[in-house]
């Protein structure tokens, strides 16, 4: 059953992160304002918890509807690690080595939605142009910048897994 599980987890791992890039290229090639579009943010986070939830469910179909906690969070966990790894790894060579110039456009237009946001918040204009500054002097794709952002973002999911685990978990009675 533990090899069933995680060639399951994996094959929905793959369907993320091919999904994740296709949006990530389609985004790119249509307006890459996109990519700083809060309605895209959460259309990913939506994408990504379903799947994981979906495999998830086919793990628990494959055990005649019974999957522990550890299998349901493992089986959730492994689909979204795998699924982010791969959308992450597009997003580096995209922006880093086919079209360096999208990621300064990227960077210019991350200022102008945090500018908006910080003076919707009635923000000081000093916490701003600190702000601005800070986003500036980094490079939102450096490797250390792209690992950073992939853990904080396993972090998160982890946090749902854990949630939709004990949601969806169900004791076998026959091996208790």
């Amino acid at each position: 059953m533990e090899k069933s599980l995680k060639s399951i987890a994996s094959n929905y791992g793959l369907y993320l992160g091919a999904i994740l890039a296709l949006l990530t290229v389609i985004a790119y090639a249509v307006n890459l304002g996109l990519l700083t579009n809060m309605w895209y943010g959460i259309f990913i986070l939506i994408t990504i918890i379903v799947l994981g939830i979906m495999s998830v469910a086919k793990t628990k179909q494959l055990q005649n509807g019974y999957a522990s906690f550890k299998e349901a969070f493992t089986s959730y966990f492994l689909t979204v690690l795998i699924g982010l790894v791969i959308s992450t790894f597009i997003s580096y060579i995209l922006f880093n080595f086919i079209d360096t110039d999208a990621a300064e456009v990227l960077k210019e237009k991350t200022i102008e939605k945090t500018v908006q946001m910080l003076e919707s918040f009635n923000t000081p204009s000093d916490a701003i142009a600190k702000s601005v500054e800070q986003i500036e002097s980094q490079n939102q794709y450096s490797l250390g910048n792209i690992a950073k952002g992939l853990a904080g973002y396993l972090v998160l999911f982890s946090i749902i897994g854990l949630i939709v685990a004990a949601a969806m978990k169900k004791s076998n009675p026959d091996t208790e």
